[in-house]
């Protein structure tokens, strides 16, 4: 294994630990800002880095396409090309050619497509994407995995997992190792325990630096995915660190490190930042409504983000009802921070003993 983790805590299930990559430590339970396109949203590096993330997500699927995988390892790799130290975990790019490319054909060898960009044709192999990765400088790389739909007949998710399983040994095979850097595999098998278990104990066979469990956050619903959960994570190996993908809204991840996750990422807090709402520790607050056009007070006066330490919910209502660009700038800003002060927080009652205190809490004031 060539990238490091180790528990330094635990209450119950959850636990508190730290991952160290080629460029640097990253605390877990970790929140990663979705950087899609080599960029977060509305955000520089500097920004990002601002809000405490030392880890970011870039996705093989739009960069392989745009600008293009050999031309930023060409420019020096995508940390120096989006001018971030610290470290990356790209995505694969198997959900985004399931959900945006075009004619898409899935067999044994890989997935052809046609890119949503410009129709252009192309062939996702495990080995591709791995490559793609390798291209880019990515500290964790993630196995090619086929998103399997929701909802899907029990046939259709078996054969589907069956197929990211042997995608996740070739991926395995086509990981180069080096100092620093690490692969991870992805749990399927849909909302059926059975197939989950089966699934994270092939690729426990296999053996990965981590382990992801995909195919949620797609219209199941909260109880689901804890279900599966409490189904799957029990089968992951305890020395490695378990990723829970697209996932979600501050309960969500809550309830998640509860149940033993350890690694999340999800476009919900920079998306939401761009349509004015903004993530409080009194709950979610829409900018748009009327009510604030008068209100000076602060929006989260225990944040300490530029929008909150700067400027008043009334001008952040003016600048969202006339669409200025700095308005999405702050509240995206904003709820990262939030996100990274929500994560901290568990971080800090897991190592103190306290964290079914403080999870019981957060709960309540949802």
């Amino acid at each position: 294994m060539t990238i490091g983790f180790e528990v330094v805590a635990r209450e119950g299930a959850a636990r508190r630990g730290r991952l160290v990559t080629a460029h640097g430590a990253v605390e877990t339970p970790v929140f990663m800002p979705v950087g899609t396109a080599a960029t977060v949203k509305a955000m520089t590096a500097e920004g990002v880095a601002a809000t405490g993330a030392r880890l970011v997500l870039g996705n093989t699927y739009h960069l392989m396409l745009r600008p293009g995988a050999e031309r930023i390892a060409a420019l020096g790799g995508l940390h120096h090309f989006m001018n971030w130290p610290y470290a990356i975990l790209t995505d694969s790019g198997g959900f985004q050619v399931m959900s945006l490319a075009k004619l898409r054909k899935i067999a044994e060898d890989g997935v052809t497509f046609r890119s949503h960009l410009d129709g252009s044709a192309h062939l996702l192999t495990p080995e591709r994407s791995v490559e793609i990765q390798r291209l880019l400088g990515a500290d964790v790389t993630m196995a090619l995995d086929e998103c399997t739909p929701y909802p899907s007949a029990p046939d259709t998710v078996e054969r589907s997992m069956e197929l990211s399983m042997r995608w996740a040994e070739r991926s395995r095979r086509a990981f180069v190792e080096r100092p620093g850097h690490g692969i991870f595999g992805i749990v399927q098998g849909g909302v059926h325990p059975d197939l989950r278990r089966h699934s994270a104990t092939r690729l426990n066979e296999i053996g990965f630096d981590g382990y992801a469990v995909g195919g949620l956050a797609i219209g199941e619903g909260q109880a689901t995915t804890f279900a599966v959960l409490d189904a799957t994570v029990p089968a992951l190996p305890a020395g490695r660190p378990r990723y829970l993908m697209g996932v979600g809204k501050p309960a969500d991840l809550v309830g998640a490190v509860m149940r033993g996750i350890d690694m999340f990422d999800c476009v919900l807090p920079t998306r939401s930042g761009r349509t004015a709402q903004a993530f409080t520790r009194s709950g979610v607050v829409n900018l748009r409504n009327a009510r604030h056009a008068d209100d000076p007070a602060q929006l989260d006066p225990e944040c300490c983000c530029p929008a909150c330490t700067g400027y008043s919910r009334a001008y952040l209502h003016h600048l969202s009802r006339a669409g200025e660009i700095l308005g999405s700038m702050l509240l995206t800003a904003h709820n990262l921070q939030y996100y990274g002060d929500l994560m901290a927080a568990m971080r800090a009652a897991i190592e103190a003993g306290t964290f079914a205190a403080f999870a019981a809490a957060f709960e309540n004031e949802g």
